[in-house]
Formats: structure tokens, sequence, C-alpha cells
């Protein structure tokens, strides 16, 4: 009893260091936009973020109740014991803190939550076989939400910086009033905490309350987290996000250098919406994806961006990677678990420090640059490829176009006048050879007329 006591509180702990993973992994999700446009100090974004993800843990637990009682079979699995159930959480963890850490360190595109998804899910299959999962809500809760949540956020923020530059449009060099999105950075980078809060520290609360639920410690009447459980895990990625962020916080203004105010603004809005949305509907969304598909939608709402699809395939090569890869490593440590009983559960403990501790050592010996702790969100800035002075809008263009006729005309105006002024000087000239000089007399009539001497002479 005491043995399985301590495996509990093992595998308490080790969730609530996911936990901070999770909060340090992802702060940038919220406040990568405000700080690359200056909307907030990065002090001051980072624990505006920590405070809000921490009211945002006690909003909402469906996601919570999806975790402990959808995608894992737990009915099936404790007919087997809790000394079979406990071992499989615990080698799921270890598979997602693994391959969180490692993502975190190479800077490759990853989504905590689908982390440790993969690792439950690998380490279920592992320890006790496909009967052990529930497909249908991995598939309704979890790989569905995966492939929609980010297009929608995309097409969402996409029509948002549309709405949001049309009615900003500058008219004869008046201002635009497109600082005012810096304000309103502040509102809509709180909402993306907040929303992080109430579906990312849920995912945490489920497995502490599966694992409760599994040893008999927890009703399994009902799958609501206890309240220690929810303020446990608030605390802990609210401390993560807050204390952890820093290596890719100092990375977002080279990625994300190209995000103006109103774009944003649109990027925040629409992740704020989706993940809200889903956690009260219950999907255990990526917070980093959706994050991330609303950075892409809000670029391409500029006028002149293209896609660099090279970029853009390396995303979602490191979105299909996550869960396959968390679910290798639990799946690994759940074998060794199952058959080397309580000694591979030192086994696992002992493997997983060791690499937890080598990840955190080899991050603080290189140096933090854009290669090596790049962000998802910021990674996603270089996905759309933005003109450094945009093509003109169609106002632009007919204002041009209604230049270029009245110089036309105007040129035109200007040799008509000068072909009549031609004309004129030709005609004059032409009238000034026709007419004989007015005071010579020509030789002939000279002639023709005698003189006064020879009139004088005839008489």
């Amino acid at each position: 009893m005491e043995t399985a006591a301590l495996l509990v509180v093992l595998v308490i702990a080790l969730a609530l260091f996911f936990d901070f993973t999770n909060g340090f992994h992802d702060t940038a999700n919220a406040m990568a936009t405000p700080i690359a446009t200056g909307a907030l100090k990065p002090k001051v974004a980072v624990l505006l973020a920590a405070v809000l993800n921490l009211v945002g843990a006690f909003l909402s637990t469906e996601v919570a109740k999806t975790v402990s009682g959808g995608i894992v079979r737990e009915d099936a699995i404790r007919q087997m014991g809790a000394d079979v159930f406990v071992p499989i959480i615990f080698a799921g963890l270890i598979g997602a803190i693994t391959w969180n850490m490692l993502t975190w360190l190479l800077g490759l595109p990853s989504s905590s939550s689908h982390a440790l998804f993969g690792g439950l899910i690998g380490a279920t299959l592992a320890g006790v076989g496909g009967m052990g999962i529930d497909f249908g809500v991995v598939l309704s809760k979890i790989i569905l939400p995966a492939l929609i949540a980010p297009l929608t956020a995309g097409v969402i923020a996409f029509i948002a910086t549309k709405i949001a530059y049309s009615v900003t449009r500058r008219y004869d060099g008046k201002p635009d009033g497109r600082d005012g999105f810096r304000w309103g950075q502040i509102f809509t980078s709180s909402l993306v905490a907040l929303a992080h809060g109430t579906n990312d520290a849920q995912k945490t609360m489920g497995i502490i309350t599966l694992t409760l639920i599994t040893v008999g410690w927890q009703s399994d009447a009902h799958h609501e987290p206890e309240f220690w459980v929810i303020a446990a895990c608030a605390f802990t990625i609210a401390l993560g996000t807050y204390l952890g962020g820093w290596r890719i916080i100092r990375t977002l203004g080279k990625g994300l250098t190209e995000v103006k105010p109103a774009q944003g603004f649109a990027a925040e809005s629409s992740t704020s919406a989706t993940i809200l949305a889903s956690s009260a509907l219950g999907f255990a969304l990526s917070t980093t994806q959706v994050a991330s598909g609303s950075v892409i939608g809000s670029g391409l709402g500029r006028r002149g961006s293209t896609v660099r699809w090279r970029t853009a395939g390396r995303i979602g090569v490191g979105w299909l990677l996550t869960l396959p890869a968390a679910g290798a490593v639990g799946a690994i440590a759940a074998l060794i678990a199952k058959h080397f009983g309580t000694l591979g559960i030192v086994i696992d403990a002992v493997i997983a420090l060791t690499v937890i501790v080598g990840l955190y050592l080899r991050s603080r010996r290189d140096m933090v640059t854009s290669s090596n702790a790049m962000s998802d969100v910021a990674e996603s800035g270089h996905v759309v490829e933005l003109p450094d002075t945009p093509p003109p809008t169609n106002r632009q263009l007919r204002i041009e176009h209604a230049k270029a006729e009245a110089r036309r005309r105007a040129e035109e105006r200007e040799k008509a006048k000068a072909k009549k002024k031609a004309a004129r000087k030709k005609q004059e000239k032409a009238e000034a050879k026709a007419e004989p000089p007015a005071t010579a007399e020509s030789p002939a009539t000279a002639d023709a007329t005698p003189s006064a001497a020879t009139k004088e002479a005839e008489k």
C-alpha cells in the first residue's frame, strides 16, 4: 500500500512538472504578437499571461473531464488493477515531458497538448493493448479538432485582418487609426492567455483526476477535478508561464518583426475565440496550433503577401510528429515498467530525470538563437512573405488611373493648341506672300503713264 501511495504521489508530481513545462513552452502563444508590435513590454506581458492562466484554470473543467473520462477506458483497465494503470499514466507523462523538453530545446514546432495525449495513448497501448483506448473519443475530441481548429482560426484571422485594414484605410495622408490596435492587443492577448488557462491547465487536472479515480481516492461517479487539483495545476502552469518563457520570448522579434498591430489584434481575437469555444465544448485543442494558424491567416490578410510553403510544411511535419513521437517514448517507458515491475518504474524515473536535467543543462550552455529556441508562433511568422512596400489598393489604383487620364487629356489639349497656332502662322505667311507692296509701283505702270513733260510738248 505504501508503494502504491508513493507511486501516486510520484505521478502527481510528474503531472505538475509537465504542467510547468506546458506553461513555459506555450507562453509565446498569448504574448508573441503584442511583444513583437510593442503593445506590451516583455516582463509585463509574461506577468499578465501568468496571472490570466491562473484565473482561466478555474473557469471551466470540461476539458479535464474529457481527459479523465473519455480518452482512456479506465473501467476496463481498472479491472486489471491499479498496479497496472498507475504505471501506465506515469509512463505516458514521461513521454510527454521528454518530447516537450526536447522540442523546446531544439525549437521544433510542437504541441504540449498532443505530447500529453500521445504519451498517454502510447503507454496505454503498450501496457494493456487497444482495448484501453476509446478511439471514437480520440478521433472526435483530439484528431478532428487538431485538423479543423487551426484552419478555422486562420480563416477567421484572415477575414478579421481584411476588415481591420479596410475600415482604417489611409485617405489623403490622414492618420489611419491603426496605432489604436496596440491598445486593443492588450485586451485580445489577455483573452488568449485566459483561454490558454481554460484549456491547457485542465489537461493536467484530467491526468491527476484519472490517477485518483484509478486508485480509489476519488469516486468514479463523477470526473470533476477536486479543488486542490485545480488550484495546484493553475498555480503550476502560471509559474511556468512566468519563469520559463524567456528563452522563447527572446526570439520573437526575429520571427514576428513583420506583424503589424492590426494583424496582431486580428490573430489574437481569432485565437481566443476558437480556444474559448472549444473549451466550453470539451475539445482538447492545441493552443500552439490555433495561435500559429491565426498568425498565418492574419499575414495572408495583408496586401501582397505570399506563402512560404517550405516553412509551412516544416511546421506541419512538427505537428504530425508530436503525437506519435511522444507516444513512442511513452510506450517504451510502459514496456519497461510492465516487464520489470517496481524496478522498471525506478528505471523509468531515473532515465526521465537524467534526460530532463541533461536537456536543461544543454539549454543553459547553448546561446539562445532563432535556430535552437524558435517558438511555434514565431516560426509561423516566417510562413507568410510580405513585401517591404505593399502593392497599391484598388482605390489607389483608381486614383492613379484618374490622374493618368487627366494628364493624357491635358497633353492632348496642349497638342491641339499647338497645332492651331502652327496652322494660323502658316496661313498668315501665305496671305503675306499673296499681297503686293503698298508703296512701290510696278515698271509696267510707270511706262504706261506719260510724264508731265511729254504732255506739254504734245500741246
